[in-house]
């Protein structure tokens, strides 16, 4: 910018020789150069309040804007912005059928450490490791006094361990709040529960996730805010629970299984009252899978769902139902069950090679002759043998609600042959779980109709479609209690619940191939009372022997049968059953005279 002169030389030098006042000339140029100056004032402050004003009116356009979008849209609950509050740590309840408690929350904390505020690390680390013996003190001393400004040490810890640690006095060590799984019931239930773990953690809140059984399967029902408090009603009975686990571990001990397996179902509705596999675990400090060795020694393993069996002779009253119900035979139809029997070349036997000779249908079941239902089947003929199988829910895995159970899906055949067809009418050649028999028996028993195993109570009966007449399903009710009475399973009474059932025992397979010699799977299937039957109790031991007698025994006559009725004398009781009077036959007799 080019400065004009207060006083220029030519134009002091042009008044004076007028006789001017020199004077006015610098007066003259300081009023035009405030006014220059003004006027460049005023121009930079009017575009200052333009500037202004363009951003207050954007800032008016955002606020006005943004209000009419939340005008324009649907209500939403406002969340707090503090630290933490995105990780929701809410979880429902789990409760039986009689709103006993499963699974609940606790609240506990999670010790974590920032070295860079530590006063003595070395210190602390060995305290520590004296509270916490799992701790490698070494690798603590490591972390400490290392470039680390974070790291847990305890995902959660007790109170009494809380107070041990606040007792250190280091501020580096600090406490994250944590709402844990508590299982208040231990092991009771455990492959049911499965068990739950953290997700998103953060120092404030831990997210809760279930990692196996219903916690699982169920995780977005127990973790959805809105039904915090409304618990997750299982059809399970507590008091029934802890007595059929009682049982069957001392069942398991005592016929020295190396595993076992029982389910306890309702006939009407599907409810699984109670559901038990052992060797079992503590969902409240679930282990890791084993990664080595046989699957099922796993205590992970849920045997009554994902341990698929050839479960031997249960099958055979599945075959003798379908032949009366398709009116092949009746009950008291004579089948010739001499051998020799050959299928496609191989020779069809008998335990031990025995030779019953003629039987009728009920003495089949009753005695459990193999050529037998291979001659009922034959007459059924594979494609109806299949179709009856598949309605039963044999070739699919069981709708059961726990994530485990999607894995048991059966082994069928790749070739359905007229030897497969004879081998699975008594209980080879087809592999299920123990809730795929648990449901089958369950049709037997209400009457012909289908029902799908459920973990969730139910509100009174749930059929499926029918499988068979009801007459079909009586005559099979009453061939399961001779079975009982008079037949292999003669362990299995028990007074005053009229049991019937049928006992199986299957060569337990090798993983590379062919059969153990003495190595069996034995189950007994069994309904009570069979005259009115209400519930259906499986009960399956892998590799037992009884070694009371003279010769170690491994049929299920003499392994899963006791323990089945000594389970049903338990929890009989415990079900609201009183003992009852089975009512009699009468024989066939002529009133001729009221004298």
């Amino acid at each position: 910018m080019i400065r004009t002169p207060l006083r220029p030389l030519a134009r002091i030098l042009d008044a004076r020789e007028k006789g001017e006042n020199p004077d006015a000339i610098e007066k003259e140029n300081k009023r035009l150069r405030h006014e220059d100056m003004q006027a460049r004032s005023r121009n930079r402050a009017e575009g200052r309040l333009l500037v202004l004003g363009l951003f207050f009116f954007c800032a008016f356009a955002v606020v006005g804007g943004r209000m009419g979008m939340l005008a324009t849209s649907d209500p939403v609950e406002p969340r707090s912005a503090a630290v933490g509050s995105a990780i929701s740590a809410a979880r429902a309840d789990i409760v039986d059928r009689h709103g006993n408690l499963l699974a609940t929350n606790f609240e506990t904390h999670a010790l974590y450490a920032q070295p860079k505020q530590m006063i003595d690390p070395v210190g602390a680390a060995e305290k520590l490791v004296k509270i916490f013996p799992d701790l490698d003190g070494a690798r603590l001393v490591k972390d400490f006094t290392g470039t680390r400004k974070f790291l847990w040490i305890k995902k959660k810890i007790s109170p009494e361990q809380m107070q041990a640690v606040h007792e250190i006095g280091d501020p580096g060590l600090l406490f994250g709040p944590r709402d844990m799984r508590l299982y208040p019931n231990g092991k009771l239930a455990a492959h049911v529960m499965g068990g739950a773990s953290f997700g998103k953690e953060g120092v404030s809140a831990a997210e809760v996730i279930g990692v196996a059984g219903v916690e699982k399967y169920f995780d977005d029902y127990l973790r959805d805010p809105a039904n915090g408090n409304t618990p997750l009603q299982l059809s399970l009975d507590l008091t029934v629970q802890a007595a059929a686990e009682r049982v069957l571990q001392g069942g398991m001990n005592l016929m020295n299984a190396k595993g076992a397996t029982s389910i306890l179902m309702d006939v009407h509705t599907g409810e699984v009252i109670s559901v038990v596999s052992l060797p079992s675990f503590d969902p409240n400090n679930r282990p890791r899978p084993i990664t080595e060795g046989d699957r099922g020694d796993d205590p992970l393993f849920n045997r009554s769902v994902q341990g698929v069996y050839e479960l031997g002779s249960v099958f055979k009253i599945f075959t003798a139902a379908q032949a009366v119900d398709i009116g092949i035979v009746s009950p008291s139809t004579i089948i010739d069950t001499k051998g020799p029997m050959k299928v496609g070349g191989f020779k069809i036997g008998e335990f031990r090679n025995k030779n019953y000779g003629t039987l009728s249908v009920t003495d089949i079941i009753m005695k459990s002759s193999n050529r037998g239902t291979g001659r009922l089947v034959l007459k059924i003929g594979i494609k109806k043998q299949k179709e009856f199988l598949d309605a039963m829910g044999f070739f699919k895995a069981t709708p059961f609600e726990i994530v485990e159970a999607a894995q048991g899906k059966p082994l069928l055949p790749k070739r359905w042959t007229d030897l497969s067809a004879v081998t699975i009418s008594y209980g080879h050649g087809l592999s299920t779980s123990p809730m795929h028999l648990a449901a089958g028996y369950a049709a037997i028993a209400n009457g012909g109709r289908a029902v799908n195993p459920t973990i969730l109570k139910q509100g009174g009966p749930s059929y499926g479609p029918r499988v068979m007449s009801e007459s079909s399903a009586r005559a099979a009710r009453g061939m399961l209690r001779k079975v009982v009475a008079k037949g292999t399973a003669s362990f299995g009474e028990v007074p005053g619940y009229a049991v019937g059932g049928k006992t199986g025992t299957a060569d337990k397979p090798k993983p590379t191939g062919g059969y153990y010699d003495k190595k069996v799977i034995a189950t007994f299937a069994s309904i009570f009372p069979s005259h009115d039957p209400k519930y259906v109790l499986i009960v399956t031991l892998d590799e037992p022997v009884e070694t009371s007698g003279d010769k170690p025994r491994r049929t299920a006559g003499w392994t899963a049968v006791p323990v089945a009725a000594e389970m049903i004398r338990r929890v009989a009781p415990l079900l609201g059953m009183r003992p009852t009077v089975e009512p009699a036959t009468l024989a066939d007799i002529t009133l001729t005279s009221s004298n």
